[in-house]
């Protein structure tokens, strides 16, 4: 629920002109962990709904380590689906805030929304992205044709609902939804394009984005999983992050030595999240360097001019 310092955000605006990105969006970050109000740092689930029936909300999301090969962190965040009485209750994280209105999965009364006067349960977007990109691994614990959901709503100054309602579609600016099958077992990454609306006049203001284990309130079956890591905003018009830095700068460190995958020439600086240079040189992908435990980050100014930046943690 707690939302995320601005740091990283001013880490990437001294780096370059960066476009914004969701905080906590490696999803490294946790509070509570171990206790039933367990949540992702700057994410919510059902223990922080609200609604006439927030009291009786289950835990259903928490911390994994069952990350794959190559992930910028430790972590990712596992949601699953439960059942209570023959009702299924899908795992669901989000950016904003979930209502729990009623006990019939599909009524009106149960959606997710911006609380735009509140940090804990919005999140500011001022920029225009072109796609969300995610890693997932989806396991369905039931049989059928079932599918996990995501759904990103960029919108102006208002508190919109989703599913987006007939008060909320005037303030949609876009969305980007996808409704996908189990990953067999694999981690797979999810690149949806943002469908720009009509509505005009709009000015970005705040970005929804909700992850369920299953497309269909009330649909799937108990026990169902979505693991969800490594989130990004992808501006493909502009400066700014975009889906090539993103995808081609990796940091390994191990025994006193950090090693650079994809881009590994050029400038590199380390930051503690305090704000303090770790370290500012030349590297030609590997670097001797001794790091206490925490999270960095680095960044990176190839040969070329262009600007990477990615966190790590370090045990």
């Amino acid at each position: 629920m707690k939302k995320i310092s601005l740091l990283l955000s001013v880490f990437v605006a001294l780096a370059y002109s960066a476009q914004t990105q969701i905080g906590n969006s490696d999803l490294e970050l946790w509070e509570n962990v171990g206790a039933p109000t367990e949540e992702p740092v700057n994410w919510n689930s059902f223990k922080t709904g609200s609604g006439s029936f927030a009291s009786f909300a289950n835990k259903q999301i928490e911390r994994s380590s069952d990350v794959r090969v190559g992930a910028s962190g430790m972590y990712c965040a596992r949601i699953w689906s439960t059942s209570v009485l023959g009702i299924v209750a899908n795992g669901t994280m989000t950016c904003g805030r979930i209502n729990m209105g009623s006990t019939t999965p599909a009524n009106a009364a149960n959606y997710n929304y911006s609380s735009t006067s509140d940090a804990n349960f919005s999140e500011e977007c001022v920029d225009s992205p072109d796609s969300i990109v995610f890693w997932v691994k989806y396991t369905q614990a039931g049989a059928g044709n079932q599918t996990a959901r995501i759904h990103a709503i960029l919108h102006d100054a208002f508190d919109v609902h989703d599913p987006i309602d007939a008060n909320s579609q005037p303030h949609v600016i876009a969305d980007a939804a996808l409704d996908y099958a189990p990953t067999g077992g694999n981690w797979e990454r999810k690149s949806i394009p943002f469908t720009y609306t009509a509505n005009p006049g709009l000015i970005p203001g705040y970005i929804l984005v909700t992850f369920a284990t299953n497309s269909t309130p009330g649909g799937g079956a108990a026990n169902d999983e979505v693991l969800i890591d490594d989130i990004s905003l992808i501006y493909n018009g502009g400066v700014g992050i975009n889906e090539t830095s993103i995808e081609s700068f990796h940091i390994n460190y191990s025994n006193e030595e950090l090693n650079l995958f994809g881009q590994t020439h050029g400038a590199l600086t380390v930051y503690s999240m305090s704000g303090a240079e770790i370290f500012s040189g030349v590297t030609s992908g590997k670097t001797s360097l001794m790091l206490g435990s925490g999270i960095y980050v680095a960044h990176l100014m190839d040969v070329n001019g262009n600007a990477f930046i990615t966190k790590f943690s370090v045990n």
